[in-house]
């Protein structure tokens, strides 16, 4: 059964989906044509849906088998080294947001080939309208490659695997890239070449997939311990999931971040790798990365280490002028910028009352506005003022521990003239990431 030619596959695909027009299940179909769909790899899938839209079933009917496609060819997908990956984990729902991308990839292409096919001003039109929705849906997978851009790749990296991620990263950014293109062209009537770039869109996605489930999954599983993946587990839930989370994972080991990783492969490591992930091991080498990035001296400041030099020329090169008045108004801190001047200041107002930094005629207002941020009426306050021909906007953010302390009160002084009075200069400056 598995030297099938891509007719005889097609066949079989066509013949799959008329028993689910007449109402058999996924599961009863899996079951039926296990032996056969062997033979049929994800990657001939679109090849034969441009064969059925050529013949001219009818494309809902071929939509149809998205669904059916990801049921059919789980196993084929999915390594048999992820089986025993538990419901809610991180890698779960990382497989389970690839196969809500793949079902919408396939789709796009079904849509597209469509298109290009298409000669009816109407029907194209509807074609557009499926197309735009399923771009916008697709989208959302800017947040999926976040998590393995930020969140796996310096595990990898750790450990010497620098080539794979790089090389993953740049396929995922031309999805992006291309992804941002074809918003501006749906708008545009050149249907051929919307046509061609969303086949583009949907094939490079499923590649993608293909690779991350194939290779990159596999690779993981083996590498990360339990507590890489509570920490991975904690960041990804704040950048959040394209699928619902039915399980919540609770990891047995503390979070661990990369720079307390000794990134050693260990020989039984290695020879669980994917084949493609071990060759590149022993062919090129890894060397683990061992920066130490906590020196003696350093200041753990929650979201980094860093020394109290490094700290100074830090609050000196931002592009604004920070004050912090504690919770008992006094100034205890203001910085210095390189690049302008904002409110005159000195060390002079060290300890000095905060509103006394002000005209009288304000004191009544910066009472009120610390009053507010102290109650928790309000997280922050902004107000804009000019000092000379410059536009300065002033920013006075409420200070808070973990437990919600009022800790004091920071003033944020920024000049925002060139991008007001020159805003398309601005916009021209634009570097889109």
């Amino acid at each position: 059964m598995s030297t099938l030619n891509l007719i005889e596959k097609k066949e079989v695909i066509k013949k799959i989906l008329r028993e689910l027009h007449s109402g058999v299940s996924l599961e009863v179909l899996k079951e039926r044509f296990q032996e056969v769909l062997k033979g049929i790899s994800p990657m001939e899938i679109p090849l034969i849906e441009q064969e059925l839209v050529r013949e001219g079933v009818p494309i809902q009917e071929i939509i149809k088998l998205c669904d059916l496609h990801v049921a059919l060819f789980r196993d084929f997908l999915v390594s048999r080294e992820l089986e025993d990956v538990p419901r809610g984990h991180p890698l779960n729902l990382l497989l389970m947001e690839n196969e809500y991308l793949l079902k919408k990839a396939e789709a796009l292409n079904i849509y597209a080939l469509s298109l290009s096919r298409a000669t009816d001003e109407d029907e194209k039109k509807n074609l557009i309208n499926h197309i735009r929705d399923l771009i916008n849906d697709l989208r959302r997978i800017r947040a999926h490659y976040r998590k393995i851009q930020m969140l796996i790749f310096p595990y990898m990296e750790k450990r010497g695997i620098s080539a794979v991620p790089r090389v993953l990263w740049a396929r995922e950014d031309e999805i992006i890239v291309k992804l941002r293109g074809i918003v501006k062209l749906l708008e545009s009537n050149d249907y051929i070449e919307i046509s061609k770039k969303a086949s583009e869109i949907a094939n490079g996605i499923s590649e993608i997939i293909f690779r991350e489930n194939k290779i990159l999954f596999p690779a993981l599983w083996v590498l990360l311990s339990e507590g890489e993946w509570a920490a991975i587990n904690d960041e990804a839930n704040k950048i959040g999931w394209l699928v619902n989370m039915d399980v919540k994972w609770t990891p047995m080991e503390k979070p661990i971040m990369p720079y307390e990783v000794k990134g050693v492969i260990s020989e039984e490591m290695l020879e669980k790798l994917p084949q493609e992930m071990k060759i590149m091991a022993l062919t090129g080498g890894v060397k683990p990365d061992e920066y130490e990035l906590i020196r003696p001296g350093d200041l753990d400041l929650k979201t980094g280490f860093i020394n109290l030099d490094e700290l100074k020329s830090l609050f000196q090169s931002l592009p604004l002028e920070v004050t912090f008045a504690d919770a008992n108004d006094r100034v205890r801190f203001f910085s210095e910028g390189k690049f302008h001047k904002g409110f005159v200041r000195s060390k002079t107002i060290l300890g000095r009352r905060i509103e006394y930094c002000h005209p009288p005629r304000l004191e009544a207002f910066i009472k009120k506005v610390l009053n507010e941020l102290k109650s928790g009426t309000k997280d922050y306050e902004v107000f804009w003022t000019k000092m000379g021909d410059r536009i300065i906007r002033v920013m006075v953010v409420a200070l808070r521990n973990d437990e919600g302390k009022y800790l004091g009160a920071l003033e944020i002084v920024e000049d925002l003239t060139e991008v007001i009075e020159n805003p398309e200069e601005a916009k021209r400056k634009i570097l889109v990431v």
